[in-house]
Order: C-alpha cells, then structure tokens, then sequence
C-alpha cells in the first residue's frame, strides 16, 4: 500500500459510524445552539450558574482528594500536599458557591487581565520575530488587548454578564460545528463509508 493509499485509508476511518449517526450529531447540536442562545439571552443567570456549577465542582474535587490522601499511606511523601491541596479546593468552593455574584466580579477581572496581558505579549512576539503568517498572531493579540480592555473598562458591571457570555459563546460554536458535521455526514454515500477498509 502506497504512503498516499495510506493517508487515505486514515482518513475514512470511522465514515461508516459518522453516517450511521449523523441524526445523533445533528440532534446534539441543536441542542447546543439551542441552550446557547439561551445562555447568550440570559448571561446574568449563565454566569452565576456558571461559578455556582465551579465552585461544586471544586468541593467534590477537594473532598475526593483529601480521601485520596487518608486512602494511601500516611508515610508516603505526598500525603500533606494531598491533603492541602483538597483542603484549598474545598475551601475555595464554598467561597465560590457562598457568594457567586462576588465570585464572578473577581474571575471577571483575572479574564479581563489575562486577556491584556496574553494579547500583549502576542503583539510584541508578533512584531519581534515576524515568523510566516506573523499578521494572524499580531491580529489574535490585538483583538484579546481590545477585548481585555473593553471588559476591564466595564469592571464591576462586565462581571455580572462575561462569563455566561462566553459560556453562551462556546455553545452555540460547539453546536454549530456538530450540525454542519451532522449535515456533512449525511451526504457522504454509501458506496464510499462501506468501501472503508475496517481495522484488523
């Protein structure tokens, strides 16, 4: 079998399942853009869900952890870092879970932040090293600069409604790729997904 035969073969793996169940991904991904157009409409509710939904997740994360630790042997060296580390996750959960709305103000604040300074050092790589398609980078960090900025600049407002927003965002794209993949799938023919050489 050639290298190119080869490529092929990987590629078409798996076009009998995909058009199979291309109703599944379809389903799915309206679902998706469905509850994504919900979040977007409602991003006040999205976003306390959201850190409320964290902070559980936290807790149970911590308390599994802190488990963990007693589970294995007090002797072994990794028994205090076990423990603290589900001590804080509990810890910061309740605090999370306790007051979402403040909860919310603050990891606001670090996205606002994250995003100036991860767009700033974008541009300065982009300006300084000018590698292949360095446009596309300086572009990727001007827009998380400006996007940092606006939400900074909305501070403590924008921290009632950015990350249900987000939330929403990533939704409706998650959604809408499994549709577009779901109506891709359902045109592949038969002929083609059935000559699909199986695995051994």
């Amino acid at each position: 079998m050639s290298a190119g035969t080869g490529l092929a073969g990987l590629h078409l793996v798996g076009l009998q399942e995909l058009r199979k169940n291309w109703g599944w991904f379809l389903a799915l991904g309206i679902i998706l853009v469905v509850l994504g157009m919900i979040a977007l409409g409602a991003s006040v509710a999205m976003t306390l869900a959201g850190v409320f939904f964290f902070g559980w997740l936290l807790i149970v994360g911590g308390v599994l952890e802190a488990v963990h630790a007693f589970w294995r042997e007090k002797g072994w060296g990794g028994f205090f870092i076990d423990l603290l580390t589900g001590i804080l996750y509990v810890v910061v959960g309740f605090l999370l879970v306790a007051n979402p709305a403040a909860s919310a103000l603050a990891l606001t604040l670090l996205i606002a932040f994250f995003l100036m300074f991860g767009g700033l050092f974008r541009i300065v790589v982009a300006v300084a090293v000018r590698f292949h398609n360095w446009v596309w980078l300086l572009l990727h960090g001007v827009v998380n600069l400006l996007l940092g900025l606006l939400i900074w600049r909305q501070w403590p407002l924008s921290g009632l409604w950015v990350i249900g927003l987000f939330i929403g965002i990533d939704l409706l794209f998650n959604g809408w790729s499994l549709v577009m993949l779901g109506l891709a799938a359902r045109k592949i023919p038969a002929d083609t997904a059935a000559a699909v050489p199986q695995p051994a």
